[in-house]
């Protein structure tokens, strides 16, 4: 064979490839809402592993539930947990909301205005700004924006529309859990049904220590939540002095967004302290801690450093390092790289993205280099 001929099969063989990579990619575009259904069904599964592990040693005469049983309970427990985060959190957005409604520069605003007058003129000072500049009023404009009541109307109104497809979503989503629960084997024999023959005791490792690590994973994710919102909701609620409801709600939102690597918790203490605040100078009733406002203020800022001192020195290092077995600096390193590609949405996915991407480095191309020396085990 000449080295012509070689070359045609060479360039043929690339083509086909090529073009097969660029069929699936439209495939997975086409079909992308049920692939995102078994990518969230994959998620429950792994979240609910252990739950299905500690069901399964309450045994009556030496014997367990059966697995439809047991994974049909463990679907229960988490809707539940989801079900207790959202009634949670509802009525104090509904009363920040309310609160919001009210709010004039001259109502409301006017207990803070008195309190923030000094920061306004060194504001106009620093910066040359208006006269008449407050940054209460924009603080006011910006909130009344975002809780419009238009903005609500509009989402009240599609929301006859778009109930069917969230209920389809939901159905799919937990549809496809209970076999996944159920038979903890089912996923990998899918993509072992896809794989090559020479490649399949590689792709199985692969796979059993991606679900071995990505469980542990959101697993410990939920923790750091929970505990990032036990912290702000324990301080808001025991030191700010804000009603239970209140701190409940306000506590499991900034966990909530603590989810969103490295500008999450400054979004959640942000939007933590601003609610804080408004509730408290704003609302009709008299609630939080007899203080003047600025000490309010540290109080707060106190309380969402303290909880993110927690979550940054203890809980982290035990999640990421240990769950996914990654250095902090690729941790810190690929949380840049996907909030450049993909924004907050990349942030969020890029561990469990960079999680299976390193283990099918590690299994598949050991003796690269670059791989050895960076992406040791």
């Amino acid at each position: 064979m000449d080295n012509q001929t070689r070359y045609r099969e060479a360039l043929a063989r690339y083509v086909i490839v090529a073009a097969t990579l660029v069929l699936i990619f439209y495939i997975c575009r086409y079909f992308s809402n049920v692939l995102a259904y078994i990518a969230l069904a994959a998620v429950v599964s792994l979240l609910a592993r252990p739950v299905m592990g500690l069901l399964r040693k309450i045994t009556i005469r030496k014997k367990s539930a059966p697995s439809w049983l047991l994974a049909i309970v463990s679907i229960i427990l988490l809707l539940a947990v989801l079900g207790g985060i959202i009634s949670g959190l509802v009525p104090v957005m509904k009363k920040v909301v309310g609160e919001v409604g009210t709010l004039s520069s001259d109502g409301g605003m006017g207990a803070i205005s008195v309190y923030l007058a000094s920061f306004n003129d060194f504001l106009r000072t620093s910066f040359s700004l208006a006269p008449d500049f407050r940054i209460e009023t924009v603080l006011t404009d910006q909130l009344k924006s975002l809780f419009s009541i238009d903005l609500f109307g509009n989402v009240i109104g599609s929301f006859a529309s778009t109930v069917a497809s969230i209920f389809v979503g939901l159905f799919s989503v937990v549809f496809i859990a209970f076999f996944f629960i159920k038979d903890d084997k089912l996923f990998t024999r899918i993509i072992l049904a896809l794989a090559p023959d020479r490649l399949e005791a590689k792709v199985e490792d692969a796979l059993q220590d991606v679900e071995h690590l990505l469980s542990r994973y959101f697993v410990g994710l939920v923790v750091e939540m929970g505990c990032v919102g036990l912290i702000d909701f324990l301080g808001i609620w025991a030191i700010a002095r804000l009603d239970f409801e209140s701190a409940l709600g306000i506590g499991f939102l900034a966990g909530l967004l603590n989810i969103i690597p490295y500008i999450g918790p400054v979004i959640g203490g942000v939007v933590g302290s601003v609610m804080c605040i408004i509730l408290k100078y704003c609302g009709s009733a008299s609630v939080g801690l007899d203080v003047s406002f600025w000490v309010f203020v540290i109080i707060l800022v106190c309380i969402f450093v303290a909880a993110q001192m927690v979550d940054n020195f203890v809980l982290q290092p035990l999640i990421y390092s240990t769950s996914i077995k990654a250095s902090p600096l690729e941790i810190f390193i690929v949380m840049l790289l996907a909030g450049t590609l993909g924004g907050i949405v990349g942030m969020v996915v890029a561990i469990p993205c960079y999680t299976v991407c390193r283990v099918v480095a590690l299994r598949f191309f050991p003796d690269v280099k670059f791989i050895r020396y960076l992406m040791r085990k």
